[in-house]
């Protein structure tokens, strides 16, 4: 049985945290910010963790990440 590769892009979106949690990027932050609040813009800067909905199935993605 070959080895478990881990998938290349889901490495470059999710990033481990020190208790096992996976941190993400925000959407919506690429272009239109003219329409978009001060405060928005703000709160999509800051990273955010993965809901736990979604948790088990990036995990499968990125189970060799350190």
């Amino acid at each position: 049985m070959p080895k478990m590769k881990t998938h290349r892009g889901a490495a470059k979106r999710f990033k481990k945290t020190g208790t096992g949690k996976l941190k993400r990027g925000h959407a919506y932050t690429s272009h239109l910010f003219a329409n978009k609040t001060q405060k928005q813009k703000r709160k999509l800067r800051k990273a955010a963790l993965v809901s736990p909905g979604d948790f088990k199935r990036i995990r499968q993605l990125l189970d060799n990440l350190k």
